[in-house]
Protein backbone atom coordinates (compact mmCIF):
# COMPACT_ATOMS: atom_id res chain seq x y z
CA UNK A 1 0.00 0.00 0.00
CA UNK A 2 1.62 3.68 -0.93
CA UNK A 3 1.93 5.87 1.64
CA UNK A 4 -0.45 8.63 0.77
CA UNK A 5 -3.17 10.42 1.90
CA UNK A 6 -6.17 8.63 0.22
CA UNK A 7 -4.92 5.48 1.49
CA UNK A 8 -4.45 7.20 4.86
CA UNK A 9 -7.92 8.41 4.34
CA UNK A 10 -9.57 5.16 3.15
CA UNK A 11 -7.73 3.30 6.33
CA UNK A 12 -9.81 5.52 8.59
CA UNK A 13 -12.97 5.32 6.96
CA UNK A 14 -12.27 1.78 7.04
CA UNK A 15 -11.36 2.11 11.11
CA UNK A 16 -14.39 4.12 11.88
CA UNK A 17 -17.16 1.76 9.98
CA UNK A 18 -15.76 -1.40 11.84
CA UNK A 19 -15.66 0.14 15.04
CA UNK A 20 -19.10 1.48 14.78
CA UNK A 21 -20.75 -1.34 13.02
CA UNK A 22 -19.11 -3.42 15.81
CA UNK A 23 -21.10 -1.75 18.51
CA UNK A 24 -24.31 -2.41 15.91
CA UNK A 25 -23.90 -6.13 15.92
CA UNK A 26 -22.57 -6.57 19.37
CA UNK A 27 -25.81 -7.45 20.52
CA UNK A 28 -26.02 -10.97 19.03
CA UNK A 29 -24.11 -13.61 20.81
CA UNK A 30 -22.70 -16.06 18.43
CA UNK A 31 -22.90 -20.02 20.39
CA UNK A 32 -20.31 -22.34 19.61
CA UNK A 33 -21.54 -25.10 21.37
CA UNK A 34 -17.74 -25.81 22.80
CA UNK A 35 -17.31 -26.65 26.55
CA UNK A 36 -15.42 -24.84 28.87
CA UNK A 37 -15.37 -24.75 32.35
CA UNK A 38 -18.77 -25.92 32.66
CA UNK A 39 -20.09 -23.52 30.20
CA UNK A 40 -19.95 -23.07 26.78
CA UNK A 41 -17.41 -20.35 24.73
CA UNK A 42 -19.94 -17.71 23.64
CA UNK A 43 -18.47 -14.33 21.57
CA UNK A 44 -20.01 -11.26 20.24
CA UNK A 45 -21.00 -10.46 16.96
CA UNK A 46 -18.50 -7.35 17.12
CA UNK A 47 -15.31 -9.47 17.17
CA UNK A 48 -14.82 -9.69 13.76
CA UNK A 49 -15.92 -6.31 13.09
CA UNK A 50 -13.85 -5.35 16.31
CA UNK A 51 -10.52 -7.23 14.87
CA UNK A 52 -10.05 -5.04 12.13
CA UNK A 53 -9.49 -2.09 13.48
CA UNK A 54 -6.76 -3.81 15.66
CA UNK A 55 -5.23 -4.81 11.98
CA UNK A 56 -5.72 -1.07 10.64
CA UNK A 57 -3.93 0.63 13.25
CA UNK A 58 -1.35 -2.02 12.78
CA UNK A 59 -1.12 -1.43 8.84
CA UNK A 60 -1.16 2.83 9.38
CA UNK A 61 1.41 2.55 12.33
CA UNK A 62 3.53 0.32 9.88
CA UNK A 63 3.57 2.55 6.95
CA UNK A 64 2.56 6.00 8.45
CA UNK A 65 4.18 5.71 11.98
CA UNK A 66 2.58 5.85 15.35
CA UNK A 67 1.46 9.20 15.71
CA UNK A 68 -0.88 8.67 13.02
CA UNK A 69 -2.45 4.99 14.48
CA UNK A 70 -2.65 7.25 17.48
CA UNK A 71 -4.74 9.96 15.89
CA UNK A 72 -6.80 7.15 14.21
CA UNK A 73 -7.55 5.53 17.91
CA UNK A 74 -8.56 9.54 19.00
CA UNK A 75 -10.50 10.00 16.05
CA UNK A 76 -12.06 6.45 16.87
CA UNK A 77 -13.05 7.45 20.15
CA UNK A 78 -14.90 10.52 18.86
CA UNK A 79 -16.72 8.63 16.46
CA UNK A 80 -17.95 6.05 19.60
CA UNK A 81 -19.53 8.57 21.44
CA UNK A 82 -21.13 10.02 18.21
CA UNK A 83 -23.30 6.61 17.29
CA UNK A 84 -23.98 6.72 20.74
CA UNK A 85 -25.38 9.81 21.02
CA UNK A 86 -27.06 9.62 17.99
CA UNK A 87 -28.59 5.89 18.27
CA UNK A 88 -30.18 7.47 21.82
CA UNK A 89 -31.51 10.53 20.16
CA UNK A 90 -33.23 8.85 17.46
CA UNK A 91 -34.53 5.86 20.22
CA UNK A 92 -36.29 8.80 21.96
CA UNK A 93 -38.20 10.35 19.21
CA UNK A 94 -41.95 8.45 18.43
CA UNK A 95 -42.03 5.99 16.21
CA UNK A 96 -44.76 5.61 13.77
CA UNK A 97 -44.52 1.70 14.04
CA UNK A 98 -44.77 0.19 17.75
CA UNK A 99 -42.97 -2.82 16.75
CA UNK A 100 -40.45 -0.73 14.41
CA UNK A 101 -39.48 0.69 17.96
CA UNK A 102 -39.55 -2.56 19.56
CA UNK A 103 -37.20 -3.83 17.33
CA UNK A 104 -34.81 -0.73 17.46
CA UNK A 105 -34.69 -0.82 21.03
CA UNK A 106 -33.97 -4.55 21.25
CA UNK A 107 -30.92 -4.64 18.46
CA UNK A 108 -29.62 -0.70 18.98
CA UNK A 109 -30.89 0.03 23.10
CA UNK A 110 -27.95 0.99 24.79
CA UNK A 111 -26.93 -0.11 28.13
CA UNK A 112 -24.98 2.00 30.00
CA UNK A 113 -22.93 -0.52 31.68
CA UNK A 114 -21.83 -1.32 28.06
CA UNK A 115 -21.45 1.51 26.65
CA UNK A 116 -18.70 2.38 29.66
CA UNK A 117 -17.12 -1.13 29.40
CA UNK A 118 -16.54 -0.59 25.51
CA UNK A 119 -15.21 2.89 25.53
CA UNK A 120 -12.81 1.92 28.69
CA UNK A 121 -11.48 -0.98 27.24
CA UNK A 122 -11.38 0.37 23.52
CA UNK A 123 -9.15 3.61 24.58
CA UNK A 124 -7.21 1.23 26.72
CA UNK A 125 -6.50 -1.55 24.69
CA UNK A 126 -6.28 0.27 21.29
CA UNK A 127 -3.53 2.54 22.90
CA UNK A 128 -1.46 -0.33 23.95
CA UNK A 129 -1.65 -2.10 20.89
CA UNK A 130 -0.14 1.31 19.26
CA UNK A 131 2.43 1.65 22.32
CA UNK A 132 3.67 -1.86 22.53
CA UNK A 133 3.54 -2.59 18.21
CA UNK A 134 6.39 0.54 18.03
CA UNK A 135 7.95 -0.66 21.43
CA UNK A 136 8.90 -3.88 19.87
CA UNK A 137 9.19 -2.79 16.16
CA UNK A 138 11.65 -0.13 17.00
CA UNK A 139 13.62 -2.51 19.10
CA UNK A 140 14.09 -5.41 16.54
CA UNK A 141 14.66 -2.77 13.52
CA UNK A 142 17.68 -1.83 15.17
CA UNK A 143 19.51 -4.93 15.21
CA UNK A 144 17.65 -6.45 12.28
CA UNK A 145 17.71 -3.31 9.75
CA UNK A 146 14.94 -4.37 7.91
CA UNK A 147 11.05 -5.11 9.06
CA UNK A 148 10.95 -8.36 7.57
CA UNK A 149 10.28 -10.28 11.25
CA UNK A 150 7.09 -7.69 11.32
CA UNK A 151 4.92 -10.56 12.32
CA UNK A 152 6.17 -10.49 15.70
CA UNK A 153 5.48 -6.88 16.55
CA UNK A 154 1.54 -7.00 14.25
CA UNK A 155 0.72 -10.77 16.53
CA UNK A 156 2.55 -9.74 19.88
CA UNK A 157 0.67 -5.97 19.38
CA UNK A 158 -2.65 -7.40 18.73
CA UNK A 159 -2.25 -10.62 20.67
CA UNK A 160 -1.76 -8.51 23.97
CA UNK A 161 -3.94 -5.64 23.43
CA UNK A 162 -6.92 -8.06 22.87
CA UNK A 163 -6.14 -9.56 25.88
CA UNK A 164 -6.83 -5.88 27.76
CA UNK A 165 -9.46 -5.41 25.70
CA UNK A 166 -11.53 -8.79 26.83
CA UNK A 167 -11.14 -8.42 30.00
CA UNK A 168 -11.64 -4.93 30.61
CA UNK A 169 -14.96 -4.95 28.50
CA UNK A 170 -16.62 -8.36 30.44
CA UNK A 171 -15.56 -7.39 33.88
CA UNK A 172 -17.21 -4.53 33.57
CA UNK A 173 -19.94 -5.38 31.23
CA UNK A 174 -21.02 -8.62 32.48
CA UNK A 175 -18.19 -8.68 35.74
CA UNK A 176 -20.26 -5.75 37.13
CA UNK A 177 -23.03 -4.77 35.26
CA UNK A 178 -24.57 -8.53 35.54
CA UNK A 179 -23.27 -8.76 39.07
CA UNK A 180 -21.54 -11.80 38.41
CA UNK A 181 -18.21 -10.82 39.94
CA UNK A 182 -20.18 -11.14 43.23
CA UNK A 183 -21.88 -14.50 42.65
CA UNK A 184 -19.55 -17.08 42.65
CA UNK A 185 -22.32 -19.62 41.25
CA UNK A 186 -21.34 -17.28 38.15
CA UNK A 187 -17.88 -16.85 38.10
CA UNK A 188 -17.41 -19.75 35.98
CA UNK A 189 -19.04 -18.30 33.70
CA UNK A 190 -17.32 -15.68 33.69
CA UNK A 191 -13.93 -16.72 33.26
CA UNK A 192 -15.71 -19.14 30.09
CA UNK A 193 -16.77 -15.87 28.52
CA UNK A 194 -13.10 -14.29 28.89
CA UNK A 195 -11.04 -17.32 27.72
CA UNK A 196 -13.40 -18.20 24.57
CA UNK A 197 -13.74 -14.58 23.16
CA UNK A 198 -10.19 -14.39 23.46
CA UNK A 199 -9.23 -17.49 22.10
CA UNK A 200 -11.65 -16.45 19.15
CA UNK A 201 -9.66 -13.62 18.98
CA UNK A 202 -6.24 -15.10 18.83
CA UNK A 203 -7.50 -17.18 15.70
CA UNK A 204 -8.50 -14.34 14.05
CA UNK A 205 -5.12 -12.60 15.27
CA UNK A 206 -3.44 -15.10 13.81
CA UNK A 207 -5.45 -14.90 10.12
CA UNK A 208 -4.81 -11.30 9.88
CA UNK A 209 -1.11 -11.57 9.57
CA UNK A 210 -1.19 -12.45 5.53
CA UNK A 211 -3.70 -9.24 5.34
CA UNK A 212 -0.66 -7.68 7.29
CA UNK A 213 1.65 -8.54 4.96
CA UNK A 214 -0.08 -7.86 1.82
CA UNK A 215 -0.91 -4.49 2.24
CA UNK A 216 3.01 -3.33 4.13
CA UNK A 217 4.99 -5.20 1.32
CA UNK A 218 6.39 -2.40 0.10
CA UNK A 219 6.93 -0.36 3.27
CA UNK A 220 10.80 -0.63 3.72
CA UNK A 221 10.83 2.01 6.82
Amino acid sequence: MKKNNENLILLSMIFGTALVIANVVSGKVIQTNIPLFGSTITFPGAVICYSITFLVTDIVGEIWGSVEANRIVKYGFIAQILATILIVLTGMLPAADSLVNESYNILLGQNVIFVIGSLVAYVISQSWDVWVFHKIRNKIMKKEKNNKSRWIWNNLSTMSSQVIDTVIFILIAFGIGYGWLFDTSMLGTLGAMIIGQYLVKFVIALLDTPFFYFFTRNNKE
